[in-house]
């Protein structure tokens, strides 16, 4: 089996210096930056004590952050499952081999990619209406618009990671039998999610903060909720941004965090998988391509 690290050059002693003096001198450079945005909004009584004082009364976080964020994680949870469903089934479909399904799905892909997901939205909330003669909510309209263009970009990760598998495995599938149908659900899609995890992960993180789009439509997300609102309550907009871009980086970290262990763990699992192989029989796909032919 190839390294991992086959394409990765390991730095030498200039190289190894050279990267320290340059981090060195862009962790100062963090740190002058950050002062520097510290010494501005101190000048402009952005640190004063009225300023942050909802932030310590129970009504704001009832009433406004965490409505706010609740509405944020069941679009965003919604979203994700709609879009990883629609990135498998579109991811599938480009790689189908007859050309009404794999047209139609290259199109479909290309067309939501392409659309911006804040003018998706305000069609899906403004002019959808007119065609089903109905009104549509403004937290289905986030969700569809997040599911089809995040979808969208899941199905090039797809597609790309099903593509980078070796063709050995789908053969040696073949050759036992296997419709091409098992082979995509129990070979080449399982390890393309695996293989495009961090670019999974990346377009999920991507999602979460694309919630932020519904205050198009008026969806009260955490962003309408606990920057707009609050602020036109207590006026302390700059106050609020701070607070609600740490909750954001809180979740997306946990996001992250989460997306690691998963990784670990099937890394695990593969590692059991194959010491358990190696002291037994061959595996079928194995006994496939390496028993002679005839």
């Amino acid at each position: 089996m190839m390294s991992s690290t086959v394409l990765y050059d390991h730095p030498g002693p200039r190289a190894r210096i050279r990267n320290a003096v340059l981090s060195v001198v862009f962790g100062v450079g963090l740190v002058a930056l950050l002062w520097w945005v510290y010494r501005r909004f101190d000048e402009a009584g952005q640190w004063e004590g009225r300023l942050w004082r909802p932030f310590t009364e129970p009504d704001t976080w009832t009433q406004f952050v965490i409505p706010g964020l609740r509405q944020t994680l069941l679009a965003a949870a919604t979203g994700m499952v709609l879009s990883l469903a629609f990135g498998i089934v579109f991811a599938v479909g480009r790689l189908s081999d007859r050309w009404w399904i794999r047209v139609p799905s290259g199109v479909v892909v290309e067309f939501f990619r392409a659309v911006p997901l804040l003018l998706m939205i305000f069609f899906i909330f403004y002019g959808v209406p007119f065609l089903i003669q109905g009104p549509v909510s403004a937290f289905w309209a986030v969700v569809v618009g997040l599911t089809l263009y995040n979808g969208s970009v899941l199905a090039e990760a797809f597609r790309a990671g099903i593509r980078s598998i070796p063709r050995g495995q789908s053969e040696a599938a073949y050759a036992v039998g296997m419709r091409k149908s098992q082979v995509m659900q129990l070979i080449l899609v399982p390890q393309a999610a695996r293989a495009m995890l961090p670019v999974i992960v990346s377009q999920l993180v991507v999602l979460l903060k694309d919630t932020a789009l519904g205050y198009i439509v008026a969806f009260p997300e955490l962003l309408q909720r606990g920057v707009n609102d609050l602020s036109a309550n207590y006026g302390n907009v700059v106050a609020a941004a701070i607070v609600v871009a740490a909750i954001y980086i809180v979740i997306n970290s946990l996001i992250t965090m989460l997306a690691g262990w998963l990784d670990r763990r099937t890394q695990r699992r593969g590692f059991r998988a194959t010491k358990k192989t190696t002291t037994g029989p061959a595996p079928v796909l194995e006994q496939a391509v390496t028993e002679p032919q005839g």
